[in-house]
């Protein structure tokens, strides 16, 4: 071998070392990427749409009151698809995207050079046909990884499809925001139209989502929507896809999200939103997709008389309290012909509140209110606005105001959306199952949900329970205490404590039916301090009412615990059924897509004539010595009957000539409840049933402020309560519970309490346990003389 061949014999090695090197590799990334592509999903799954049925929720008899989750009804097709919707979507995500073969190799060049120089993964380089692969199939890792197979895929599918498969397929596969997957579920969401209806300003505003679907829509930040949509705008008018007047009308269209809401049967909003947070709490956001189907209990037409009867007396009571002016105003120069583009998206901007409709003043005269509505215009007569007093010297109402119609069958009435809240809530006794719920006046103006969130102060409604302690504690209708003033010094108080019955008089000695009809607060203090407070706080939670709520002093004579309207509600299907503690539930069964049930309520069901434990004896108050009964359906007998009946007995006095005297109004004779109101009429209170129906009514400011002076019980919340039992209780049989065994009905001295002698003109008639029967008048006549002569002995 020549000197001259061996000096280039190295050159070879390391030429074949290289080409060895280079061949390896090839193999090693052939074999990565045969492996990478067999774990690739094929792209004809890519049209095979996974349907998302929605979570929908109804009443008991099958009508529809919520629905919640998008669902992807079917693929809207590329010809149906606004070519604007396109262009949006293509200026902000991939202008190139009819031109590049699915890989922006520019953007891939750039996100490496950023990551060779910075150390910073990015997604620079995303195309479209990218984005499709990694959001239906791939994780949303920044991996090298995951990025390869990105690319791979997008390969792949731009090989397979055309261009227009690929942009029809994105735009109903990608995620936008608030559970809205494809631009159709987000046209529905955020605007509730279809995508044909879109303004040039919605588009882009859906079109700048897929950046941050769940931070920059226009529900989560409505500034960073109008932002990202600008953006999208200034990006559409530099490529030449809208024109310089086109781009700034848009820019000047306000950003309104008008939430889709689903065509309910029945509305029902408070129930379906707790129904609602029962699935997403069980099954978290699977919830939305899997078609489950929740029957509730709520009978939809108590449910529609809840709603119109809290609404009518929130406004009657906003109407006593006079008018506070239009509640915003336009320019009036939208009301000049030619503008009803822009008069029809101001009242875009002015949605139904509680069933009361938008209206814009054209003019007004005294006997007269001209209007514009959205289904065009109309006069108001003077009756019609009488209550607000206005005058065209003082208070007139000026073109442009906005103010709100209250519509129903006897025409049209100027009303306001009422400052002032409330609740109702109606339940089954025999199981606890809510048969309808109002948490407020509109769901959509404030989801807090009153009946079930707001724990205010029960008041006089309290009592009922209070005095069952003292009937269960040696008392009977027939005990007489005294009704005058008292005064606690207590060392925590900077001053003695006076309390006062409403109204400020005092009747003297009083029977305890009395006392409770007419709701002296002065008597029930005084019973409360004879029993002792330890005593009440162990014996009111039989009722099924929290004990950790109630006062360890005598104010809770007053009504100073606070509850829900659904807790108080509870309590009284107590004494509704005959003294059974009931769970009050409002989901009696969920199936799945295929029907199959996965869940079904199993109450437990008050039952009198069923075989059951014995009650407590009477004076017993530890809530452990009742029994469980044996049958678990069988709801726990907490109360003795004979308690039972005389408080029913008591309470329906009250609606017969007590303070809920306009009960009798109803024309029933199976009425029973209580009103109540708290210190300086800070809440409204009307708690009553009937054998199988309990509601509750309350109404108050959510942040506590009086109502005012003779805002009470039997003024603010009874009316509600009445318009509901009316239509509810329509066609209901009436029904007492029977008299139980162990009382006994005596002729007493209306002034005394005691047995009335024969021929006593103050005789009355009132039922006592037989154990309890009072001692004749003449016996404690003659018992006083013979005390009295003892004391003339010393």
């Amino acid at each position: 071998m020549t000197p001259e061949r061996s000096r280039r014999r190295p050159w070879l090695w390391l030429l074949g070392a290289f080409l060895l090197v280079v061949l390896t590799a090839a193999l090693a990334a052939s074999f990565a990427l045969a492996r990478l592509s067999r774990e690739l999903p094929s792209v004809a799954s890519l049209r095979e749409l996974q349907l998302a049925v929605p979570l929908r929720i109804y009443s008991a008899d099958g009508r529809l009151i919520g629905e919640f989750g998008a669902e992807r009804r079917a693929l809207l097709r590329y010809d149906e698809l606004p070519p604007q919707l396109i262009g949006a979507f293509l200026a902000a995500e991939d202008d190139r995207f009819f031109t590049h073969p699915g890989i922006d190799w520019q953007g891939l060049l750039r996100a490496s050079f950023k990551y060779l120089s910075t150390g910073e993964k990015s997604q620079g380089g995303s195309t479209i046909t990218m984005q499709l692969a990694r959001n239906v199939f791939l994780s949303s890792e920044r991996t090298f990884t995951r990025k390869f197979k990105e690319i791979l895929l997008a390969i792949r599918i731009e090989r397979e499809l055309s261009k227009e498969q690929i942009l029809e397929l994105y735009l109903n596969k990608i995620f936008l925001g608030e559970r809205a997957y494809g631009v159709g579920a987000a046209a529905l969401v955020y605007f509730d139209k279809d995508v044909g209806a879109l303004t040039l300003g919605e588009m882009a505003t859906i079109a700048g989502l897929p950046k941050a679907p769940s931070r920059d829509n226009p529900v989560a930040s409505p500034e960073r929507a109008q932002a990202r949509r600008d953006y999208v705008l200034r990006r559409m008018r530099d490529l030449g896809r809208v024109s310089q007047q086109d781009y700034q009308a848009a820019l000047e269209e306000p950003v309104v999200v008008r939430p889709y809401r689903a065509k309910v049967d029945v509305e029902a909003d408070y129930v379906a939103e707790m129904a609602r947070a029962e699935l997403v709490a069980q099954y978290g956001e699977d919830a939305y997709a899997r078609g489950f189907v929740v029957t509730t209990t709520i009978d939809s037409a108590r449910q529609a008389a809840a709603n119109a009867a809290l609404r009518n007396a929130l406004l009657e009571y906003d109407q006593r309290h006079g008018w506070r002016g239009p509640e915003s105003r336009i320019e009036p120069a939208l009301l000049q012909p030619g503008r009803e583009r822009e008069l029809a998206r101001a009242f875009e901007r002015l949605p139904t509140i509680g069933g009361l409709e938008p209206a814009i003043v054209t003019d007004f005269r005294a006997d007269r209110v001209s209007l514009v509505t959205r289904q065009g215009s109309l006069t108001l007569a003077k009756p019609a606005f009488e209550w607000a007093r206005l005058s065209v010297e003082k208070n007139p109402l000026q073109p442009g105001e906005v103010v709100r119609l209250q519509v129903t069958s006897a025409g049209a009435r100027l009303a306001q959306v009422p400052q002032v809240q409330g609740a109702l809530v109606a339940l089954d006794p025999a199981d606890g199952a809510i048969q309808a719920l109002v948490g407020g006046f509109d769901f959509y103006a404030g989801k807090f949900n009153r009946a079930t969130q707001a724990r205010r102060q029960a008041g006089s409604g309290f009592k009922p329970f209070l005095y069952s302690a003292a009937l269960e504690n040696g008392f009977t209708p027939a005990s007489v205490l005294l009704d005058a003033p008292v005064v606690y010094d207590d060392p925590g108080l900077e001053s003695s404590w006076r309390p006062e019955n409403y109204g400020g008089d005092i009747q003297g000695p009083m029977r305890l039916r009395e006392a409770l009809v007419q709701s002296r607060n002065l008597v029930s203090i005084r019973l409360l301090q004879s029993i002792g407070v330890a005593t009440a706080r162990d014996y009111v939670p039989r009722f099924g009412l929290p004990q950790d709520r109630l006062p360890q002093d005598l104010t809770m004579a007053l009504g100073s615990a606070v509850f829900t309207p659904l807790e108080l509600a509870r309590g009284y299907a107590t004494i509704a059924n005959g003294g059974f503690v009931v769970d009050p539930y409002f989901i009696r069964e969920v199936r799945d897509s295929s029907g199959r049930t996965v869940f079904a309520a199993q109450p437990r069901r008050a039952c009198a004539e069923c075989a059951e434990p014995q009650p407590p004896a009477s004076g017993a108050t530890d809530p452990a010595a009742t029994p469980a009964p044996a049958d678990p359906s069988l709801a726990p007998r907490a109360i003795d009957p004979r308690t039972i009946w005389m408080i029913t007995d008591i309470l329906h006095d009250v609606t017969v000539r007590g303070t809920a005297a306009k009960v009798a109004q109803l024309g029933r004779n199976d009425l029973a409840g209580k009103t109540g109101t708290t210190n300086d009429e800070t809440d409204a209170w009307f708690n009553g049933f009937q054998k199988h129906l309990v509601a509750v009514a309350w109404v108050g400011f959510d942040q506590p402020t009086p109502l005012g002076r003779g805002e009470v019980g039997g003024r603010a919340a009874l009316p509600a309560w009445m318009d509901f039992m009316r239509v509810a209780l329509k066609d209901v049989p009436q029904e007492t519970l029977p008299r139980p065994a162990g009382l006994a009905e005596v002729r007493i001295n209306r002034n005394s309490g005691r047995l009335a002698a024969a021929g006593d003109p103050a005789a009355i008639f009132e039922t006592v346990p037989q154990d309890r029967i009072p001692e004749p008048e003449d016996a404690a006549a003659q018992r006083r003389d013979e005390t009295d002569g003892l004391q003339d002995l010393y």
